[in-house]
């Protein structure tokens, strides 16, 4: 053998790097179902079916194509790492070299680079052409700041694709349409909201599903309601459909919530470009080339294409600038522990039930419901961040550490001091009542602050800005925060901070 080439769970490309110069005739393709790639985290069923399921889809393209696949399953090989496979394969096979495109986990880099250098094999880590920018490209942007912002490297990112460009103008006039994004549906609620397009299990699919829930029985979640593309086909047809019949009113209440829409008018693209089954340049190119005919409105598809080719590339770069100290990340010094019921749902607060029930189901909650409701109750509960990390990388069928570690350290938790983001995420209940229906016959009332009522989200909130009030007032962008706060007695402040107290000292119990 001259090339043994290694394709991870989330490098399902076909376009990938690792093809460019296979030979049929003396390379070979090595692809592993490590346990330990569903247990480093308490990973959520669905999550590792999706990633099973696709990559044996995957390996059998790759067979249809007459490549030689050496596939180590769970069941028969049963490699407890992706480091066991590898030394298996190199020892059986001996090849020349190992080729591997960069993974998206540093974890996973370091213990492949270990491997190789272990058994005597060279190794080459190709770049990812999966992404429309390179790690070098981000390095030279961000150069010496201490404080990047998403948006200039998004405006910077358009000039050079022509992405809704007039010239070099933005279409319309105007970068950023997020201030048209964030309506809510008032307490009529959603009204014509699209079905999930459905995908049919195959021999392979029915296959996994039964492995995992024997194998992981005891994990969180459950695979009885699994339903994400598994193939490059399917996620061809899931942005089609999304194209179709979501983008077109995707814009206006991409950030509300309710209790019986667990998808609305979002994309659910994100577990196919992650696995890379579909390339951001081709889910971009469809979403413009609709404007352009005018099937959507400017808002709407800028406000989609502005979370790939803007904020999906910008926390790509800033995992591989900074994941060493994202990992380590806790600038307000949390420490509490996660609340057991974010693996249950099991909680008294409706907003929390609600959006944990639901990612217990379908292994899946939108933006808003990850850094609004889990996300902002992680900080101003205090919870020790790699805690949350953990959880999120765990519990979301697209979580890949190169995009789940920026999003919930950097931005949902401000664990990193504010690097990317300029205040941390935190509001009131008042903020959940607006946006959703969560709030209807809760055992909490969003609008009291102390006493038997009081909401957590509330009382928490406050406490925080309280705690922090210093930070907040030299913020701009947070003072109307703390005008709001400065209204508050005395004798209120000091209700709030014991009423958090009690709370702090009893998540379990909320």
């Amino acid at each position: 053998m001259r090339n043994l080439v290694l394709i991870l769970g989330d490098q399902l490309d076909r376009g990938s790097s690792v093809f460019d110069d296979f030979d049929r005739d003396q390379d070979k393709v090595l692809m592993v179902e490590a346990v330990q790639e569903s247990t480093h985290v308490w990973s959520h069923k669905a999550r590792t079916a999706l990633f099973l399921s696709a990559m044996r889809h995957f390996a059998e393209e790759l067979r249809e194509k007459n490549m030689v696949v050496l596939y180590r399953a769970m069941g028969t090989e049963d490699d407890e790492t992706l480091a066991d496979g590898l030394s298996a394969t190199i020892r059986d096979e001996k090849p020349k070299k190992i080729i591997l495109v960069e993974p998206g986990d540093r974890r996973v880099e370091a213990l492949l680079t270990q491997t190789c250098k272990e058994n005597k094999c060279p190794l080459e880590v190709l770049e990812d052409t999966h992404f429309l920018t390179t790690k070098g490209d981000f390095r030279k942007w961000a150069g010496k700041s201490k404080t990047l912002r998403m948006e200039y490297f998004y405006r910077d990112v358009r000039r050079k694709t022509g992405v809704l460009m007039d010239g070099d103008q933005p279409a319309g006039g105007k970068w950023n349409y997020d201030a048209e994004n964030r309506k809510s549906f008032g307490k009529s609620g959603p009204k014509n909201v699209p079905e999930q397009r459905e995908f049919a299990h195959d021999k392979i699919t029915k296959e996994v599903l039964s492995l995992v829930e024997s194998k992981f029985a005891e994990h969180p979640g459950t695979t009885a309601n699994f339903n994400w593309p598994v193939t490059r086909a399917q996620a061809l047809d899931a942005l089609d459909d999304f194209i179709a019949h979501r983008l077109p009113r995707f814009g206006p209440h991409q950030d509300a919530m309710w209790t019986t829409m667990p998808f609305g008018w979002h994309a659910l693209l994100s577990s196919s470009l992650n696995l890379k089954l579909i390339a951001p340049r081709e889910v971009i190119a469809k979403a413009e080339a609709a404007y352009n005919a005018g099937d959507i409105n400017l808002a709407s598809a800028e406000g989609f294409i502005r979370q790939i080719l803007g904020w999906r590339e910008f926390i790509r770069g800033v995992y591989f600038l900074d994941g060493d100290s994202l990992k380590k990340a806790n600038h307000y010094e949390h420490q509490n522990k996660l609340p057991s019921w974010y693996w249950t749902g099991e909680t008294q607060m409706n907003c929390m039930k609600h959006v944990v029930d639901q990612t217990l189901q379908h292994g899946y909650a939108h933006h808003i419901q990850r850094l609004m409701i889990t996300g902002m109750f992680g900080v101003t509960a205090e919870i020790l961040p790699q805690e949350l990390c953990d959880w999120y990388l765990a519990v979301y069928v697209d979580a890949v550490e190169w995009v789940e570690l920026p999003n919930t350290a950097g931005m949902a938790l401000f664990a990193n001091g504010g690097r990317f983001t300029s205040k941390p995420y935190v509001a009131s209940g008042a903020y959940v009542k607006r946006m959703s229906n969560y709030c209807d016959g809760c055992t909490y009332k969003p609008d009291v602050k102390s006493g038997d009522d009081a909401c957590p989200v509330t009382t928490l909130y406050w406490n925080f800005l309280d705690k922090h009030l210093d930070d907040f007032q030299n913020n701009p962008r947070t003072a109307l925060m703390v005008n709001n706060l400065l209204r508050l007695s005395d004798d209120q402040r000091a209700d709030i901070r014991a009423e958090a107290t009690r709370m702090l000292n009893n998540l379990d119990a909320l």
